[in-house]
């Protein structure tokens, strides 16, 4: 047995006390950080300038670090200067103390209008913050402050960094640190006290310097004297004497073409309630010595009027209700809706139960009626359309989104020829108010692809925007919409052409909506121009139907494939296969089923020059100088053409899609070439009409000159000849040029297939407007609501000159212009700008707000005013200004007026409400609030900060004298010391 136990009596615990503790591991982190982010030594920075805390750049870098499981983020934050020259001054600096301890007593940088809350309290350059990395974390035990704050001492000591580094305690919100710093041989030590309630003895000077002292524990018997700087910072929240201009508009006011002073076509402007909510005066004396001022709990002499520096901040009201941002805001918020006009008004726009019925009867009748008699004169009765009766019909009359007087004044702003005896001839209409037509300003639409500001797209934006912000919201923008769309369709029918848009082909500049309708303005103008034709030589057309070749007119179509391919390929080969509404349709139809059975490829080698040039010239425009054709001698004349077919963005992008789907192919390729030749197919017919028995060099002369070379040649007798030939690229095999030729036929233009079908297209582009939705309508018209809304910022701007708003309206312009160019831009991208839109609006109001109450208009000296104008901008776009003179400046007196105003009303308000027994209490009323009634001008202040500072000799008579600062904020709920008190540890 005793074998057995042997053994066991060997085995024994072994404790391995070199392992890291939790604790340990701690500060090594904090050390490793501290080296990474080369915070060790001694860095002397040049002495701090005036004001460089808040013009200076403030930078931080973060890192983690945790113990145990509790995380904690490290942060350094510093202000960015010039990097200064440190080698050869390390010996000669060894016993300097810290940058951070010489801080403490510069007084260039006290109370900086924006810093961080320890740059506010000690003056401090560069520190290090620890804190718990999660917002709800806190670190509240006393014996865990102890042993961060134990952490924070060794790391310090061991890596040589004499950066000050805090730990934050405590809840977030108590903002509350402690910290050190060390250098050769000296420390200081930050600690903070927190209250809510204040001690009645530190409410003043007298109180906070015992405190100081008390805590200075300097040993010297006449103590060096106590640097302070005081500041009060007194509230001014009461604008009574000065109402804010801006009233919301009156709605009822509509009628007469105004919305309480605002016009049709302009946006309202401006901030419903008064943007600045707060002005804060702060009065500071930045040097006294103690001994020199008294200010206890019975007396003081720190009058704010004779305070030498004052400063002002205004504090901006949290996202004023501005008018041009709600109404842009309200208009973007219809582009989420998912409701169709009908559901919206509860009605299909375009049944009309009662006609239907009776038109059956007439349906034949219909077909051989003649072309409906022009209406001479538009009013306003005939533009309320049938739409209205409708919506009477199925919904009753109380329930119309619009009332009468409203949409007239709205259709009669749109469509201004209405008021007119007769339509306006020219489509486009100028309004005096709007920028001259050069100017950049007015080419914003080409950037923003919107519409120029005089036109009806823009009008119409504008008209939607108001109509959904003030009559009816979405419900009036359907109705309105509604009403648009049948009065489109009434100057379809009745040749009335569109005002407000530039005639020409659609400008793809402009957004899809206004392509639309200059599209349709197109075809009326192709069917006003053919109608009228029709009138003055109806025996024309007669003898044009039935003339010879016009039964085959339908072979320039080519070949079989060709015409299968034109079925699949839908709309984009209108030029050739598009219907037309004359009477040679019937025709038409007839030679398409001739080529469909195999006539077609016949039909087109027919007819050499020979038989054309027995034929009668037809289609002439004028002869072309003293060209001749070529085979006969006779002149060259230019036809009559058909203009090419006018396209929208969506048609081209379609076209180039089913181009594109044709492929590389041969035969794709040919398809490609025939379905892009039908202009030149037109042309080519239209030439051999007027010139008969010309051929193709006659009409390359005329139609590419470069494709036709001449050479001097010598000819068989020796004379010098002009000898011409078709350029390489016309001899090329099965040329398309050449296919065409043979193909076409001897018809003037007037005869042939339209290139343009008018009335298809115009229905189409109806079809189009008419099933919009309003979400869809919105986004259409976004691009010119915004460009109004920056025209009119920069309207507004103008009158008041504020260059930071120049700048902000650039970027808006620039931001926009990329945005807007993409088919559909983001809903996040949109509401950013119409947010800087918003944000520009409440500058200019705020702005306006000050100029207001400080009266710069009513400067009768020019140079009172300029220096006024000028502490108004600063106001704006500084986060503090000094009054210049004080309470004694120009500016200081009108400040002093608005607090002597404020007050006379609480003091009037107040003894119209006090009791007897209230009255008697403020008599007997603790010595604070007597102090207070003194300086009535004022009120008590709502801030007091005092900075006392010295450099004394701590913790022994003969250690270093060290700075040491007190830092002491009192607010009506809020009570905080701030201390950095140094020690000497050589000498103790």
């Amino acid at each position: 047995m005793a074998a057995d136990s042997e053994p066991e009596s060997e085995v024994f615990e072994i404790t391995d006390f070199t392992t890291a503790s939790e604790w340990e591991r701690f500060i090594s982190k904090v050390e490793e950080v501290l080296n990474d982010w080369k915070l060790i030594g001694n860095s002397l920075g040049k002495p701090l300038e005036k004001g460089i805390f808040t013009s200076g750049t403030w930078e931080e870098k973060s890192d983690e670090i945790s113990f145990a499981d509790f995380k904690f983020s490290v942060t350094h934050h510093y202000l960015v200067q010039e990097s200064t020259d440190k080698e050869g001054k390390d010996e000669v600096l060894e016993d300097v103390i810290p940058q951070s301890m010489q801080d403490l007593l510069c007084m260039n940088n006290d109370f900086p209008p924006r810093a961080h809350c320890l740059v506010r309290w000690y003056g401090l350059r560069e520190f290090v913050v620890i804190a718990p990395a999660a917002n709800n974390d806190a670190v509240l035990s006393e014996s865990k402050c102890n042993l961060l704050l134990s952490s924070v001492s060794i790391a310090l000591g061991n890596t040589g960094c004499q950066v000050p580094l805090f730990v934050q305690i405590h809840h977030k919100w108590r903002r509350m640190y402690v910290g050190e710093c060390q250098g050769p041989g000296v420390r200081t030590d930050f600690e903070m006290v927190h209250l809510r309630k204040v001690p009645n003895q530190y409410t003043h000077l007298s109180g906070l310097l015992d405190i100081f002292k008390s805590k200075i524990g300097c040993p010297l018997t006449p103590l060096p004297p106590v640097n302070i700087a005081i500041r009060f910072t007194y509230v001014l929240q009461d604008w009574q004497q000065y109402f804010w201009p801006q009233q919301p508009p009156d709605i009822d006011a509509l009628v007469g073409g105004e919305v309480g002073g605002l016009e049709f076509g302009k946006l309202p402007f401006g901030a419903c309630e008064d943007p600045i909510s707060e002005l804060h005066l702060a009065t500071t004396w930045p040097h006294l010595t103690e001994g020199i001022i008294v200010d206890n709990d019975v007396y003081s002499d720190l009058d704010p009027m004779q305070a030498p520096h004052w400063s002002v901040r205004v504090r901006k009201a949290d996202n004023p209700q501005c008018l041009l941002g709600d109404f842009v805001t309200e208009f973007f918020k219809i582009c989420r809706r998912k409701e169709s006009t009908d559901e919206i008004l509860g009605r299909s726009t375009f049944e009309e139960e009662g006609r239907e019925i009776a038109d059956i009867t007439h349906a034949l009748s219909k077909l051989t009626e003649p072309a409906p008699v022009p209406i001479h004169k538009l009013s306003v009765s005939n533009m309320v359309h049938t739409a209205k009766k409708k919506i009477r019909k199925h919904r009753g009359v109380e329930e119309s989104p619009l009332n009468n007087d409203v949409l007239n004044t709205i259709l009669l702003f749109l469509f201004p020829d209405a008021a007119s005896e007769k339509p306006l001839d020219g489509t486009s209409s100028t309004d005096n108010s709007n920028p001259p037509l050069e100017s950049e300003e007015y080419n914003l639409y080409n950037q923003f692809k919107s519409a120029p500001s005089d036109s009806l797209t823009y009008k119409l934006a504008l008209c939607l925007c108001m109509i959904n912000f003030y009559h009816g919201g979405l419900k009036g923008v359907a109705h309105l919409w509604q009403e648009f769309v049948l009065e489109m369709r009434f100057r379809w029918e009745n040749n009335f052409l569109i005002p407000g848009l530039a005639s020409g082909p659609p400008d793809l500049r402009c957004c899809l909506l206004h392509q639309k309708l200059q599209m349709l303005n197109c075809c009326i103008e192709r069917k006003k121009a053919r109608d009228e034709g029709r009138k003055t030589s109806p025996s024309d057309n007669v003898t044009n139907t039935y003339s010879g070749d016009a039964g085959k007119s339908g072979d320039q179509l080519g070949p079989d494939n060709l015409r299968e391919a034109d079925k699949d390929k839908g709309e984009v080969g209108k030029s050739w296969d598009s219907w037309s509404d004359s009477e040679e349709e019937f025709f038409e139809c007839l030679s398409d089923t001739e080529e469909l059975k195999g006539n077609g490829q016949e039909s087109g080698k027919k007819g050499g020059p020979k038989e054309m040039a027995s034929l009668k010239p037809e289609g002439r425009l004028h002869q072309h100088g003293k060209l001749t054709l070529l085979h006969n001698g006779e002149p060259l004349y230019i036809p009559v053409t058909q203009e090419p077919a006018p396209m929208t963005e969506d048609l081209l992008e379609e076209q180039s899609e089913v181009l594109a789907k044709l492929g590389t192919s041969a035969e794709g390729a040919h398809l490609r070439a025939r379905m892009q030749s039908a202009c030149l197919l037109s042309d080519m017919e239209s030439f051999k009409a007027a010139n008969p028995g010309c051929f193709l060099e006659d009409f390359v002369r005329w139609y590419s000159p470069r494709d036709y070379i001449e050479e001097e040649v010598v000819d068989e007798k020796g004379n010098m000849v002009l000898k011409g030939e078709l350029s390489a690229r016309m001899k090329i095999p099965s040329n398309m040029w050449v296919e065409a030729w043979e193909t076409a036929k001897p018809i003037p233009a007037r005869r042939q297939r339209r290139l343009f079908d008018d009335t298809r297209e115009a229905e189409k582009v109806l079809h189009y407007l008419a099933v919009q939705k309003p979400a869809d309508l919105a986004r259409h018209l976004l691009p010119c609501v915004i460009h109004a809304a920056v025209l009119k910022v920069k309207e507004e701007e103008s009158l008041e000159n504020i260059s930071s708003v120049k700048k902000i309206i650039k970027q808006i312009i620039s931001h926009s212009s990329k945005v807007l160019h993409f088919p559909n831009p983001e809903d996040k991208k949109l509401e950013e700008i119409i947010h800087q839109i918003t944000n520009v609006e409440a500058i200019i109001a705020r702005a306006r707000s000050l100029k207001a109450k400080f009266g710069t208009e009513k400067c009768e000296q020019e140079e009172e005013k300029e220096d006024l104008e000028r502490f108004v901008s600063c106001l704006l776009e500084q986060p503090e200004v000094l009054v210049i003179g004080a309470g004694r400046g120009h500016a200081g007196r009108i400040i002093h007026k608005l607090f002597v105003n404020a007050q006379r009303h609480v003091i009037l308000f107040k003894a119209a409400t006090m009791t007897p027994a209230e009255e008697e209490l403020k008599r007997m009323g603790p010595p604070e609030e007597k102090r207070q009634n003194l300086a009535a001008d004022f009120p008590p202040p709502a801030g007091r900060e005092l900075i006392l500072r010295t450099a004394v000799p701590r913790p022994a008579p003969y250690s270093r004298a060290l700075p040491q600062r007190m830092y002491s904020v009192l607010t009506k709920e809020d009570f905080r010391l701030a201390g950095a008190f140094s020690s000497d540890t050589s000498f103790f």
